[in-house]
Order: structure tokens, then C-alpha cells, then sequence
């Protein structure tokens, strides 16, 4: 039988924080946006700040007043990574394989080395030790027989606990949980299992095949045999790279945006960066997505395809903007963009062009767009960039990008 841990690390970023700076331990801590750049939101928070009710998502102001002592810091995503790094390698140390869920999870698969460091429930233990003492943080582990109870059990005890589900009694532990407690039942699964008469993870497990394939199609069935413990999948090795499937960005502005020529700005600020982004995961995009969210924070979503699979900024921006002024009538100003290039294949897939194709502007594009990038990687991204971005007070300083690979779990 496999023995398999999931490690969380307990109110990371907040944690984080706290770690670096002795001074505000002890204090209701809240990591937070921008407010100047409107991002200014809670991200994460301790569990003093939970005593009074703050909350992820909260607007700084709102988290002020339920915490009128509330220690409010800025986030630090690199230190976050470092401590991240630092955590997966005393992980290493015990198993190779070890699968990240995200910045601060991990599954392990420890079954190989029950024999040097003993059982699960040890093994959870002599890890929430190190990580306590070497990184002066804390984590919750989930001891069971599959990742998916494994994961249940690191959330079912918080902080700085282990809790260990067995195959011979997981039902008599687990079945009376709500069924929202199951890894892929989200917000809108669990509404709709609700609406069905589905509370428990139990009734979720006893509920016949044809009324969940009805309702939710094979997902409803892989979720069936989650709460039966059904679980096989493995923990993939350290060293396991995901295949990229999609590369976005988004900018929230500092002030709405109310015409075609500024979201066409701010369009080509989204997807200048694409290009080294494709090759650096050797890809290239043969589609695009355009995501906005107005100032009542409704959100809309259009995709196409591109002429022909590229990775040049110009031609995607180009499309995009093509894109967001047949599909968007300014109904209300524009809170945020999101670009993300989408359909991602080899860049060495052979390309099918037309006899009307200008492949060789394409190919000016791209090599334009490298000489580009070598002159902002050696003086600095401002040494060179389109008239369009000067005096655009609205654009914030720098964009954000994210790489989502295939997804595991409904």
C-alpha cells in the first residue's frame, strides 16, 4: 500500500513575512496589494488577523476596520519562492518524488522509505519539525493511502498538525465531511450537488452513476471515486517539468480606460514579452484569448485564431487588439486586460502557409523582436520602447506573467 503525505505550509506568505521581520510576530499580520496600482486586496493573512474576521479578498480598507491594529506589509514573491525552494529540498531529502500543488503544497510519496525513517505519521512528524526549526515556519500533513485524502487530511487540522487517514477506516473520518471538503468539488460543484440533496462526502460516494454522469458527465464520476478512495495517480518525480499549455498576462490599470486607443496601448504593453516567453518554452501560439473586467467588475472573455502559428508580440498584439474592438461596445469603462496566448505547439511543428501569408514581414518581426530583447536585457527595459507607452499614466509599471499547464483535477 502506498503512503502518501501533502504537506501545506500554513498561512504562507503571511508566515513569511513574519519570519523576516521578528518585530511584527505576535501582531495581526496582512500581506496585501497595491493600493496605488488597485490591487490593494488581501492576499493572505495570519491567524490573528482571522480572529477578526479578516479575510482573503478583502479591500485594505475593509480589513482595517474589523482589525484596526492590522499590520499591513507589501508582498515579496521572490522571498516567497526562495522559502518555497528551500522547503522542497529537506522534501528531497526523504523521497524524489515530490509534486508541487501550487507555491506552498507538496505531495510526497514516501513508501519507498518507510523502512530508513518510518512510518507516514513519523515521517509528517520529523518534517514539520525541520521546516519549524530550519525555516521558522509552519505546515499541516496529510497522511493517507492517495493524494486526494492526503490533501484532505492537510486541510482537516491547522497548524501545525498530521493527520492521518487510513484505507480501513476512511469512511467512518471522511464520509461525514460536506462533500465541498473533496479536492475538485469548487464553489459551483458543491452548489449543484447541494441542489441534488448531496451534503456529504459520503452521499456523494453512494449517489448512482447515471444521475452524476447525467448532471456533471465524467466528472462526476471521477469525483464519485475520489470519495471512495478511488485515487491511483501518482506522485510525479521532482524533477518532473509540466508541459505549458497557455502563457497570459494581465494589467489592472490605475485608472479606468474609456476608448479603443488606450486599451490598444495597453494591448501592446501585455504582449510585448510574449516572444521571449514562447522560446523560452520552445513554443509557439496558434491561438489568443482577451479577457476584460469593467469598473462594476463583470468580466468577458473572447478567443481566436491567429493567421498562423508565431510568436512574435507584434502579430499577436495586433490580433488581440482586432479582437477586443469587433467584440467590446464600451458599455462601461475597463478595470483590467488580460492577453494569454493559447493552442501552444512545438516551434519546431512545420508551419502550412498561404500564397497570401506575409511570412516575411513575420519573420522581420521576430527578428526585430530578438534584437529588442538583447538590448533590454543588457541596458534595462526602458531603453527602448513604442512612443505609444510614454505619458500613459494608467499603465502600471510592470505586467505579470503566468504559465498554466494541463490541469490534474476537476
Amino acid at each position: 500500500m502506498r503512503t502518501i503525505l501533502h504537506c501545506d505550509m500554513n498561512n504562507f506568505f503571511a508566515s513569511v513575512e513574519c519570519a523576516m521581520n521578528p518585530s511584527i510576530k505576535g501582531k495581526p499580520v496582512a500581506v496585501c496589494g497595491s493600493v496605488e496600482d488597485r490591487h490593494g486586496i488581501v492576499l493572505a493573512k495570519n491567524y490573528l488577523a482571522k480572529e477578526y474576521n479578516v479575510k482573503t479578498g478583502d479591500a485594505v480598507w475593509q480589513a482595517k476596520q474589523k482589525c484596526p491594529d492590522l499590520v499591513v506589509v507589501n508582498p515579496h514573491y521572490d522571498l516567497y519562492m526562495r522559502y518555497s525552494r528551500l522547503a522542497r529540498n529537506i522534501y528531497n531529502e526523504y523521497t524524489d518524488k515530490v509534486e508541487p500543488f501550487g507555491i506552498d503544497e507538496c505531495w510526497l510519496d514516501v513508501t519507498s522509505c518507510k523502512e530508513i525513517d518510518g512510518d507516514g505519521k513519523q515521517i509528517a512528524d520529523i518534517l514539520r519539525q525541520r521546516i519549524k526549526y530550519e525555516l521558522g515556519l509552519t505546515i499541516s500533513v496529510g497522511v493517507s493511502f492517495n493524494k486526494i485524502f492526503a490533501k484532505l487530511g492537510s486541510d482537516m487540522k491547522k497548524p501545525d498538525a498530521v493527520t492521518v487517514i487510513k484505507q480501513e477506516s476512511f469512511k467512518e473520518q471522511l464520509w461525514p465531511l460536506p462533500a465541498d471538503s473533496l479536492l475538485g468539488v469548487g464553489r459551483r460543484t458543491s452548489k449543484a450537488l447541494s441542489y441534488m440533496g448531496i451534503e456529504t462526502i459520503g452521499q456523494l460516494a453512494n449517489c448512482p452513476d447515471s444521475i452524476l454522469r447525467k448532471k456533471f458527465g465524467i466528472v462526476g464520476i471521477k469525483l464519485k471515486s475520489y470519495a471512495n478512495g478511488l485515487d491511483n495517480s501518482a506522485v510525479t518525480q521532482s524533477d518532473y517539468v509540466y508541459p505549458v499549455k497557455s502563457i497570459g498576462c494581465g494589467l489592472t490599470f490605475k485608472e479606468d480606460i474609456q476608448n479603443n486607443r488606450d486599451a490598444a496601448v495597453a494591448i501592446y504593453k501585455l504582449c510585448e514579452k510574449f516572444g521571449s516567453k514562447l522560446r523560452e518554452v520552445k513554443k509557439i501560439a496558434k491561438g489568443i484569448s482577451v479577457t476584460i473586467r469593467d469598473n462594476s467588475l463583470l468580466w468577458k472573455e473572447w478567443q481566436t485564431s491567429l493567421p498562423y502559428p508565431c510568436s512574435s508580440p507584434k502579430t499577436i498584439a495586433e490580433q488581440a487588439i482586432k479582437l477586443f474592438i469587433s467584440k467590446y461596445s464600451w458599455e462601461r469603462p475597463i478595470r483590467s486586460i488580460t492577453i494569454r496566448v493559447i493552442r501552444l505547439v512545438s516551434e519546431d511543428e512545420p508551419i502550412q502557409i498561404s500564397l497570401f501569408d506575409e511570412i516575411q514581414n513575420e519573420i522581420k518581426n521576430e527578428k526585430l523582436d530578438c534584437t529588442m530583447e538583447i538590448l533590454k536585457n543588457r541596458f534595462g527595459n526602458r531603453i527602448i520602447q513604442p512612443a505609444a507607452f510614454m505619458k500613459m499614466n494608467y499603465l502600471p509599471d510592470s505586467v505579470v506573467f503566468s504559465s498554466l499547464p494541463a490541469p490534474q483535477y476537476v
